[in-house]
Formats: C-alpha cells, sequence, structure tokens
C-alpha cells in the first residue's frame, strides 16, 4: 500500500510542516502523517506570528528556504516592527495572521510538492532495528517504513484538557490526545516528563464595545517577513487594548478553589513568560491590572482572541470575570480559555541536528522538545527537516552555530543546557545579537540554505545583489562630501552641532539625531544618489555606518569563540576516564555527550577547569 519513503513526519503543526516542506523541496519521498488533515498548520494559540526575537526566527527560517515567512506575508492582516525605537539589533517584525487562511495556504503549499505525501491517522509507535528507526506503526495496524523520522506530536502526547474541575483526554479542544509512542521511547531508555500550557477564551467581537479600548493599528508602511517577492499588505485590521481591574481579578479569585492550577491536579510546569491571567493575580498581587490584546483572528470572522486572558478556570468564572474588563461589558464568548498537560523529551538527549542520542535517524522537533511558540516549532522542524534528509542520504550534518542564527541559539540552549519549563525565545538570550539582526539573516543564511538545496538560485542572486549593493552605497557615503553651507541649515533644525568644514555623509549618519531619511527629505542631492537603491539595501549601509565597531567586536568575539566549536569531540569518547574533572561535569558531559567542546563549555556545570582537563585529553 505504501512506498518506503526516505522521511516519515508525524504530526503537522508548524514543525510538521516545516519538516516536510524543507526534505521533500531537498528531494526527499515525505510521507506527512497527522490525525487530522483538516488542522494541518493550525495557529492552536494567538493568531500571530514574529515577536521580540520570534520575528527573528521566522526571517531566518525563510533566508534558509523555508515556508512560515512567505505563509504569514500572504495571510497577514496587520504587520508592526517592534522595537523601533531601540537598536536594530531589537528590531523585530510581527503580524497579525488570518488564521484559517494561514492554515489552508499551509496545506496548499504541501499539496504543490510531488514529494509529500498524506496520511490520516494516529502514529502509536516506532519500528526499531538495531538501535535504528524503520518506520512507524499506526493504530490501525499498518506498518510504513522509512530511512528516517521525525516526531513533531505538539501537545497530543498524552495530553489532557482542564477547565475548573473538568478534565477530558485531548491534543486540542475538540480533537484526541495520542497515545503509544510515549510509552514506546521510555520502553527504550528516554526519559519522558510532563508540561502545561494553556489558551485564552474567544470572544464574539460584534459583542465588544471598541470605543471604550485603546485602538492599536499597523505601521503605517507595513514590511514583511520573506525576502521573496511575497504582496505587500495593503488593508489592515486594527487590534484593541484594556486592562482588568480589582473587580476583575476578585471574580476570577472566586474560582481559585475549582483552579487545577492551584488545586494540584495539574503536574505540568507551565510557561514563565506567558503564565495564566489567574497565575499573574496570584504571583502579582501588588498589581491592580494586567493588559488584555484583543485580537481579530481574521479578516472574515468576527471570532477575537483575547490575549492576555489565559486560563483554565471554571466556564462561568471566565464569562463573569470578563464581563468586568472595560469593552467587554456585553461580551458573548465562544469558547472557553483551558490548560492542556501533555508529554514531552527532555531535550539534552538529542544531538545539535536535533536527532535523538538513543535511536539513530530518529528526530524530535517542537513542544515534544520542551519548547513554546510557532516560531520555535517552525525553527526546529526546520533543521529537524534538512537533518532527516541528509542523514538518511549519508550526507554531512547540518548545524547552525550560535553565532550564525537565534535558531543555533535555541537549539544549542536546549541539547546542551535543556530545560525545566516551556522554553521561549528572547534577544537577551543570543550573546551576539548585534550580528544576529533581522534585517541580515538572508546575508547571514541565504548561502548555506542554497548550499544544501533548500533555497533557490533566485534568492542567492537577490542576496548578492543586496551585498553587492549595500557595499557599494557605504562607499558612497564615505567618499562624498557636503560643505557647511549646505548642511548646517538642515542640523540647526534637528539641534545637532554644526560643521565648520567639509563632512562626508558617512560622519554625518553617524549622529545618533540624524538618518538617512532625514537627509533625503530635506537635501535633494542627498535624495538624487541614493534613489538608486533598494529600501534593504539603503537600511544595510545605515546600520553599518551607525554600528560597525559593535559589529565588528562582536564578530572577533564570535570568530574567537567559534574556534571551541570546530574542535569537534567523538560521539564514543569515554568522560568516565577523566578523573580530574569534577563529578557534577562528569555526569554533565556523559549524559548530554557534546559534539564539539564548545558545547561541552556551555553545559551548566561544566567548569573552565574541566575544559582545560578535556583538552589535554583531546590533544590539543
Amino acid at each position: 500500500m505504501f512506498p518506503k519513503y526516505d522521511v516519515i513526519v508525524v504530526g503537522a503543526g508548524h514543525a510538521g510542516c516545516e519538516a516536510a516542506h524543507a526534505a521533500a523541496t531537498m528531494g526527499s519521498k515525505v510521507l506527512l502523517v497527522t490525525m487530522n488533515l483538516q488542522t494541518i498548520a493550525q495557529m492552536s494559540c494567538n493568531p500571530a506570528m514574529g515577536g521580540v526575537a520570534k520575528g527573528q526566527i521566522v526571517r531566518e527560517i525563510d533566508a534558509l528556504g523555508g515556508m512560515s515567512g512567505i505563509i504569514s506575508d500572504e495571510t497577514m492582516i496587520q504587520f508592526r516592527m517592534l522595537n523601533r525605537s531601540k537598536g536594530p539589533a531589537m528590531w523585530s517584525p510581527r503580524c497579525q495572521s488570518d488564521r484559517m487562511k494561514f492554515a489552508l495556504n499551509w496545506r496548499d503549499k504541501l499539496e504543490q510538492n510531488p514529494k509529500v505525501d498524506f496520511w490520516q491517522e494516529m502514529a502509536i509507535g516506532l519500528i526499531i532495528k538495531d538501535n535504528r528507526v524503520e518506520g512507524i506503526k499506526t493504530s490501525l495496524g499498518l506498518e510504513i517504513t522509512s530511512k528516517s523520522v521525525v516526531l513533531t506530536n505538539g501537545t497530543f502526547l498524552n495530553g489532557i484538557i482542564h477547565i475548573g474541575e473538568k478534565k477530558f483526554g485531548g491534543g486540542r479542544t475538540g480533537e484526541s490526545a495520542s497515545f503509544g509512542i510515549t510509552e514506546q521511547l521510555v520502553t527504550l531508555g528516554f526519559e519522558s516528563g510532563r508540561m502545561k500550557t494553556g489558551t485564552p477564551p474567544r470572544v464574539d467581537g460584534r459583542s465588544i464595545n471598541y470605543a471604550a479600548m485603546e485602538e492599536q493599528k499597523g505601521d503605517e508602511i507595513p514590511g514583511k517577513f520573506s525576502y521573496t517577492n511575497t504582496p505587500p499588505l495593503v488593508e489592515q485590521n486594527s487590534c484593541w487594548i484594556s486592562y482588568t481591574n480589582l473587580t476583575v481579578h476578585d471574580e476570577l479569585r472566586k474560582g481559585f478553589d475549582k483552579s487545577p492550577m492551584f488545586n494540584g491536579r495539574i503536574k505540568g510546569i507551565g510557561p514563565r513568560y506567558c503564565p495564566s491571567v489567574e497565575d499573574k493575580i496570584n504571583r502579582f498581587a501588588d498589581k491592580d491590572s494586567h493588559q488584555i490584546f484583543l485580537e481579530p483572528e481574521g479578516k472574515t470572522t468576527m471570532e477575537m482572541y483575547v490575549n492576555g486572558f489565559s486560563t483554565s478556570l471554571p466556564e462561568d468564572v471566565q464569562y463573569q470575570a470578563l464581563t468586568k474588563i472595560p469593552g467587554f461589558e456585553n461580551v458573548k464568548m465562544l469558547r472557553p480559555g483551558y490548560a492542556i498537560e501533555y508529554d514531552f523529551f527532555p531535550p539534552t538527549q538529542l544531538k545539535l541536528t536535533l536527532e535523538t542520542q538513543l535511536i539513530d535517524n530518529l528526530f524530535f522537533a517542537g513542544q515534544i522538545n520542551g519548547t513554546t511558540g510557532y516560531e520555535e516549532a517552525a525553527a526546529q522542524g526546520l533543521i529537524a527537516g534538512i537533518n532527516a534528509h541528509r542523514i538518511s542520504n549519508e550526507q554531512d550534518e547540518f548545524i547552525l552555530k550560535r553565532d550564525e542564527a537565534y535558531i543555533g541559539v535555541l537549539i544549542d540552549d536546549l541539547v546542551t543546557k535543556g530545560t525545566e519549563e516551556p522554553y521561549r525565545m528572547f534577544t537577551s538570550r543570543a550573546e551576539f545579537r548585534t550580528i544576529l539582526r533581522q534585517d541580515n539573516a538572508d546575508i547571514r543564511l541565504t548561502p548555506l540554505g542554497h548550499q544544501i538545496g533548500l533555497a533557490n538560485n533566485e534568492r542567492l542572486q537577490n542576496v548578492q545583489l543586496k551585498i553587492q549593493n549595500s557595499e557599494k552605497l557605504y562607499q558612497v557615503l564615505t567618499q562624498i562630501k557636503v560643505t557647511p553651507e549646505e548642511i548646517n541649515p538642515i542640523l540647526a533644525t534637528l539641534n545637532s552641532t554644526a560643521i565648520r568644514e567639509k563632512a562626508s555623509y558617512y560622519n554625518l549618519i553617524k549622529r545618533p539625531e540624524l538618518d538617512i531619511n532625514i537627509l533625503v527629505d530635506s537635501f535633494s542631492p542627498f535624495k538624487d544618489i541614493v534613489a538608486e537603491y533598494k529600501d534593504n539595501e539603503i537600511e544595510q549601509a545605515e546600520i553599518k555606518v551607525k554600528y560597525e565597531k559593535y559589529i565588528e567586536k562582536e564578530l572577533q568575539l564570535a570568530e574567537k569563540l567559534s574556534k571551541f566549536d570546530d574542535m569537534k569531540i567523538n560521539p564514543d569518547f569515554d568522560y568516565s576516564q577523566l578523573k580530574s574533572i569534577s563529578i557534577e561535569a562528569r555526569q554533565k558531559l556523559l549524559k548530554i555527550k557534546p559534539g564539539t567542546l564548545g558545547q561541552a563549555s556551555r553545559i551548566s556545570g561544566v567548569s573552565p577547569a574541566d575544559i582545560s582537563v578535556l583538552m589535554i585529553h583531546l590533544g590539543r
């Protein structure tokens, strides 16, 4: 009935879709297995992509040749560049998405790929021979064989949904949980754990009094995620902001005795940076209010997402509390919020390729690794799909370093440090964030994506042209000078110090109060100079002028530290022979089995002295 596949992907969320797309685009015959073909790429939580650090990840996925950026551009209904008041290392693109259109477009893209097949059924186990995966077993008793398997099960592994005192099995509201895989993996020697996440109620937008809320519009000139020629966003939808109050908090406290969060029925650990509303009230009792962010679910639906009100309290308590929020007085609730517990596998059991240490050719990606967020899942799915294809075809592994991508930081953090709570990416997690900007993801990663056969020739040509032209403009800025008579009147309007002799555009743009747009608007000769360049080329040149010393220092530091990451460690190295290192270091090294000396140095509990001993034993 089935051929032998190169790659089987179990689960069709954000991780599964990127894994299937990547492997198939690179040439593998892929089977995407899901329990429901109608929920491919469903946005289970908020209808948005990107955000602080997450937006950088989406741009990196796109630069490598993934699809999340393209799908986001095609289906966005609002775009905002966050942190514009800060330096470019902090700029983070974010969009509101049309939830239904997002899922439909993802499925359409996958169906257009002739190397992707689909199968709707529950995968209940793996075919394992000689510590190598050879396929999957399904609930109908089918055995489907493959060279590799990528597990992207999301919140479905033994999932339990909680609403007040009620609980029932499920991987998502209205969908059944998945059983069998956790139990088999545990018998094979894997360590598993439980985590928790949640979602807020959805409400009828027609019942909201928007006049009582603060409107948040998109950027006047909306940007996008993809470096390809995706359509520009023309008409944007607004989001709306309101706040809880002490009356809301009192209503919510009426249900605390029935809260699965507080009575011990939920054992899993929830996300630190996205707590439930009852957890916020309990932990921050001194705060009189918390922000509520009302997000539209799409262009053609009245359904709204109540961001900031994630909860597992009884549905009647949820409703009564909602009605006390300004603007929600006559609200109609479409479905209550809930919490969900699910199995995950501590990611220290993985290699940096996301292949498991115990079973060859078996990969984990997404929430199964203890992460939270569409973007983090998609990034892992992309890397797992790439490596499933390459390892199945006996090619070298593909690993991104910490100084190459936020994706590299994400995976290195997971595999090297592990996580005891749902991991979420922040710019603060990256020590090289000045060079890991959202604007240069294509410069950093598209050549790598093209090299492995994921990014096409057009993408590579575009990035080469961008590099060439931005460098050309940079040189122009250093060479052309203006006189005091020409520029001082403009500087006076900006309260910027006048010049006494000729100065280059380069030196002028270095001033914090000046940027290229101001000079273009105020000085016609400069406008003529930059007219032949694209916006992204101008942006690159300007960032290089303003921040080149910081960028140079960070590049030098990255180069220095990368020497450790170039020092490979044999996966069979016997750390038990290292008697002169600490017991903790020996135990951690034996468990994580770092692939490089750099990875070993980042393991919590491994000291610089331990690394020096290890270097000696490695002949360094």
